[in-house]
């Protein structure tokens, strides 16, 4: 792959992985109208970019992450544990499962049926019509709950289809089950990390077992550097927007990409 491809593709990663309208959307859009050369890696290499944007969720909130670390080996040692962090832990290990399971038994979709541009078009406007009713209809101000934390992780498995979105799917779901946006936004986030980097991982592991790891080599580094650093910067955006604005700009982003989508598929 290029070295000015897998930089490109890096910087969409990392841009749109949590701002909320779909990575893996504008990847496979963006290898279309650029006209990059599909390969049988290219799941892969999305998957790296991936894993280098849960290091951006790890620098950014490596606070919440360290104190759950040490909820956890603290529940180990038996010793007396905080209310609220066994809540969040527990709430981010149960939401974790649905993707997970969904994400195994839909895996070689993942790799066919869901790399289509016309589902993509179609699929924004799904989001964004998701985001619009959460946005409109959420009643905010309830606590973070294992049941509120699972349900949020069903909303994570529509993210398995490209155009949806992770970040909007979970955001969306968190603010329709009560949550606050602050606590919406901050959850969605960590949910997000066990998958990214887990996904990621196995995927890095079978490039390299399949040896096309040193064919991308460099490609495939400067790509998650800069998925890394431009993940980081979207992070950052998206919790300082929210805390005074609400999901209107990304919804009429959402169509207005579906809309440039279809024409150009006609």
């Amino acid at each position: 792959m290029p070295w000015f491809d897998a930089s490109v593709l890096g910087l969409i990663q990392g841009l749109t992985e949590f701002i909320p309208v779909s990575s893996s959307g504008h990847l496979i859009l963006a290898r279309e109208w650029l006209g990059m050369t599909p390969g049988a890696s290219d799941l892969g290499f999305d998957a790296v970019l991936q894993l280098a944007t849960s290091f951006a969720v790890l620098a950014y909130f490596r606070r919440d992450i360290a104190e759950l670390a040490r909820w956890f080996f603290t529940k180990i040692s038996g010793k007396p544990i905080g209310e609220n962090q066994q809540t969040l832990w527990l709430a981010l290990a149960f939401g974790t499962i649905p993707a997970v399971l969904a994400g195994l038994l839909l895996e070689s979709s993942m790799e066919t049926i869901f790399r289509s541009s016309t589902l993509v078009a179609w699929t924004l406007l799904v989001g964004a019509a998701l985001m619009f009713v959460a946005d409109t209809f959420g009643k905010q101000g309830k606590e973070l709950s294992l049941k509120k934390g699972f349900i949020v992780g069903l909303f994570q498995i529509l993210a398995l289809v490209p155009g949806i979105s992770r970040s909007g799917a979970t955001i969306s779901g968190g603010l329709l089950v009560g949550l606050t946006r602050e606590v919406a936004i901050r959850f969605s986030f960590l949910l997000s990390f066990p998958i990214l980097f887990g996904s990621g991982l196995k995927k890095l592991l079978d490039l390299y077992q399949t040896g096309a790891l040193s064919v991308l080599g460099l490609d495939l580094f400067l790509g998650s550097l800069i998925a890394f650093a431009s993940g980081l910067a979207a992070i950052h955006f998206l919790v300082k927007y929210l805390k005074h604005h609400n999901l209107s700009l990304f919804i009429w982003y959402r169509v207005a990409l579906a809309a440039v989508a279809l024409l150009i598929l006609q």
